[in-house]
C-alpha cells in the first residue's frame, strides 16, 4: 500500500487542559479506546463488549486510508485515551506520531509488535495487512484483553469470557480456510496489492502476480509496460483461478486489470482495508472467505 502521508503536528495547548479531565474513562466509567481504523477498533469491542467506547480514527467505508491526515480531533481523541491501538508495520505511522505527545499514561497496542510475524523479512518487505491473517487477530486480541484488565482488572473475567467467544469465532473461520484449501491448494491468483495475502496464503493459493506490478500499485507509482503485459498474461491465458483486488484503492491501471478479468472470465473478489459498511469483523472475513470460496468452484 502506499504510505499513509506524514502528519502535520499542530499545536495542543487547548486540547491538553480537556484530556485532562478525561482521565482515560467516559463519564459512565467506560474505558477510552482510539484505534487506527475501525477494523482494530472492531476487534476491541468485541473484546471490551459495552466496557469501552472505541474512536475509530477512519471508519469511513469509501476513504482510503492510504491518504489519511491527522487532524487536532484525532490528537484530542489520543489525549484522553486509556489505551491506543495500532496496526503498525509502517501503516499507520500518523497514528504513532501522535503517540509521541501522548500522555505517559497511555498503554498501547501494536498489532504488528504482537503478531509474531517477522517485521524484517530477508527478502521482500513486510506485509502490514495483518487483519487477514486470522491466527495474528486472534493473538492481538489476547493483547488487547491484557491490556483491557491492566487498565480495569474489575472486568478480568468478562474480558476473558468476550475473548474466548471471539477466539472461538476465529477458529471456526480458520477452519473455513483449511476446507477451502483442501481443493484449491496450489491454484494461482492474481492480486493488485498485497492486501490479502495472508488470507490466500492460508488457503494454499499461489500468488503469480509480478511483485514489481503489486508494489508499484501499492506505491502509487506507474506500472512499468512489461510488468502490466505480464499481469495482463495471467488473466487472459487464464493461468490464475482468481483475481483478488483492493477494491479501496482503484485507478486506472487497476481498471485495466478488472476489464481483462472480465473479458477472460476470471472471477474477481474485492477486498478492503476498513469494514464494509454494516458488517463486523467477522461477517466481513466470514462474507470474503465465501467469495473467494465461489471463485475458487467455478
Amino acid at each position: 500500500m502506499k504510505r499513509l502521508l506524514p502528519l502535520v503536528l499542530v499545536p495542543v495547548l487547548a486540547l491538553a487542559g480537556c484530556s485532562a479531565a478525561g482521565g482515560g474513562s467516559t463519564a459512565d466509567g467506560r474505558i477510552r479506546v482510539v484505534a487506527s481504523t475501525d477494523v482494530w477498533g472492531d476487534v476491541v469491542e468485541q473484546v471490551g463488549g459495552s466496557a469501552v467506547q472505541v474512536d475509530s480514527i477512519i471508519s469511513d467505508p469509501d476513504r482510503d486510508p492510504h491518504e489519511y491526515q491527522a487532524d487536532p480531533r484525532d490528537q484530542l481523541a489520543v489525549s484522553r485515551a486509556k489505551l491506543v491501538v495500532v496496526n503498525g508495520g509502517g501503516y499507520d505511522d500518523f497514528l504513532e506520531q501522535l503517540l509521541k505527545n501522548a500522555p505517559a499514561s497511555t498503554e498501547t497496542v501494536n498489532a504488528a509488535e504482537s503478531s509474531g510475524l517477522d517485521l524484517k523479512p530477508s527478502t521482500g518487505q513486510f506485509n502490514e495487512h495483518l487483519w487477514y491473517d486470522l491466527p495474528v487477530v486472534s493473538r492481538v486480541a489476547g493483547v488487547i484483553a491484557d491490556e483491557l484488565t491492566k487498565v480495569d482488572p474489575s472486568k478480568k473475567a468478562d474480558f476473558a469470557a468476550r475473548l474466548r467467544t471471539f477466539r472461538d469465532s476465529l477458529a471456526a473461520l480458520e477452519a473455513t480456510e483449511a476446507s477451502i484449501r483442501t481443493t484449491a491448494a496450489g491454484e494461482g491468483v492474481a492480486i493488485t496489492e498485497p492486501v490479502p495475502l495472508y488470507m490466500t496464503a492460508a488457503l494454499g493459493l499461489v500468488n503469480r502476480t509480478p511483485p514489481a506490478f503489486s508494489e508499484a500499485i501499492e506505491e502509487g507509482d506507474d506500472v512499468a509496460p512489461a510488468v502490466l503485459r505480464e499481469q495482463l498474461a495471467l488473466l487472459r491465458e487464464h493461468r490464475v483461478q482468481v483475481l483478488a483486488y483492493n477494491e479501496q484503492t482503484t485507478g486506472a491501471t487497476t481498471q485495466q486489470v478488472l476489464a481483462a478479468a472480465k473479458e477472460a472470465d476470471v472471477p474477481v473478489v474485492g477486498v478492503r482495508e476498513t469494514l464494509p459498511d454494516g458488517q463486523d469483523y467477522l461477517q466481513w472475513m466470514q462474507h470474503d472467505l465465501a467469495a473467494l470460496r465461489t471463485a475458487l468452484e467455478r
